[in-house]
């Protein structure tokens, strides 16, 4: 393709991803978008600077301003999570769980974590950041009614494995992981440093709507900026420990240990939007949980099988379903269907599944939904459009017209500095906006 084809191309492709979440319902429990003052600072001269070090200690000239964004970004953080240390330099909250490897193990030290068939992140499997950092895995046991590692037997197998790092959290996180009930005293007994992968329910620990690892044992807690927490992608090092060793450890895990440069331009919309969660992240917090509680409740009742029932389905931003037996593909396959009705999702093992490509599970978020102003009145039609589509098997076309009718009253993103009621989904035409200028 001619050059000039291609990057039109690119551009079209783009085009074409806004308009599809735009006028669909987007439900990838990892995903969300970000306020209009976070996007601004994405398109800023940031994007293509460097500022290798820590605020006042670079190895480049010309990092005056970012030192203050930086610095002002770290202020807020541990603002907000109660923290002493606060690190917003890595790129991903894989590359956080990297860093924070490398901070707490070495090549060869054992770590316990989440099987992935249990809904542990790839991250800490062996296949991800453990394997990388050549660490000898194990796994807890687990408890599928409950959706958490079995508390006694983990703490059993805790004391005999005595790993070097306890990793909790999830990828499928349903409720809090009982840390004070236990797990993390274990870790104790055996030296071991609490590790908390808080990647999908930094928003809700950040809101007081979930746990407070930092408070219940938890050495270190790492966390992606772009799931419940509706910032730029991007990921968080967090700690409380006033050790200040390992403040430097952590630290230098991240840079030189995982990151050169580390996207300033994200680290600038982290900050911001750290800002804006100050002011009305709590409420953003309360109102996920309720609508996934309400759709969740809804789904049941328009006959569709969801997980965790006796304990009232969740506690987070995430709701788990379940479409056959397992490794039967049948999440996959309604997941297909869902998109073609407008409805966003991705399929997901569940407890049973072995083969990732032919899981029988769907996971579902709302934290984007609640971005943009749902509530449980709009969870109930949401739950109605599944039925439409997995119950009754409608045809998908005639749901996604219905779907893009009922999502025109839903574009402006909320719970940010957004008094001028942008919409969050908006197409910039950079170009044509910088030829308008050229030629003024």
């Amino acid at each position: 393709m001619e050059p000039r084809a291609a990057a039109e191309a690119v551009r079209d492709a783009a085009r074409r991803s806004t308009a599809l979440f735009r006028d669909g319902l987007p439900m990838i429990a990892s995903e969300n978008i970000v306020s209009p003052r976070v996007a601004e600072m994405l398109v800023t001269d940031l994007h293509g600077r460097y500022a290798e070090g820590m605020p006042g200690k670079r190895y480049y000239q010309g990092c005056g301003p970012f030192d203050e964004i930086e610095s002002l970004g770290m202020e807020l953080a541990r603002q907000l999570f109660g923290c002493r240390m606060a690190n917003l330099q890595a790129t991903s909250g894989t590359v956080a769980n990297l860093a924070a490897l490398k901070a707490l193990t070495k090549p060869g030290d054992a770590i316990t974590a989440v099987s992935t068939a249990d809904g542990g992140h790839i991250s800490h499997a062996t296949m991800g950041a453990v394997g990388v950092r050549g660490l000898k895995l194990h796994t807890y046991p687990w408890d599928a009614e409950r959706m958490e590692p079995d508390v006694d037997a983990a703490c059993d197998m805790i004391r005999e494995v005595q790993p070097k790092v306890c990793l909790f959290g999830q990828s499928v996180f349903l409720f809090p992981t009982p840390l004070a009930a236990g797990l993390a005293d274990a870790a104790k007994e055996v030296g071991a440093n609490v590790l908390f992968d808080g990647a999908h329910v930094l928003g809700l620990i950040a809101g007081g709507e979930f746990q407070d690892p930092l408070r219940e044992g938890a050495d270190v807690l790492t966390g992606s900026s772009h799931k419940t927490f509706p910032g730029p992608q991007g990921g968080f090092v967090l700690s409380d420990t006033d050790d200040e060793k390992l403040q430097r450890r952590l630290h230098s895990g991240v840079f030189p240990g995982v990151v050169s440069s580390y996207h300033l331009h994200h680290v600038a919309g982290k900050a911001v939007a750290l800002a804006e969660f100050l002011d009305s992240g709590r409420a953003y917090a309360r109102d996920t949980v309720a609508n996934a509680k309400a759709l969740a409740s809804a789904l049941a009742e328009e006959g569709l099988h969801v997980l965790a029932e006796e304990r009232g389905y969740t506690a987070s931003h995430q709701v788990v379903t379940r479409h056959g037996d397992p490794d039967s593909g049948a999440g996959a396959k309604a997941a297909d269907r869902l998109e073609q009705a407008g409805l966003i999702t991705n399929m997901n093992m569940l407890p049973g599944d072995t083969k990732p490509l032919h899981p029988s599970g769907l996971r579902l978020g709302v934290q984007e939904l609640t971005r943009v102003g749902m509530g449980k009145t709009e969870m109930a039609k949401v739950a109605a459009f599944f039925r439409r589509v997995l119950v009754e098997g409608e045809g998908p076309a005639a749901v996604r017209r219905d779907v893009m009718a009922f999502r025109q009253d839903h574009q402006t993103v909320r719970y940010c500095f957004n008094d001028e009621g942008h919409g969050g989904y908006a197409w910039h035409d950079l170009v044509s906006a910088r030829s308008q200028v050229k030629t003024a």
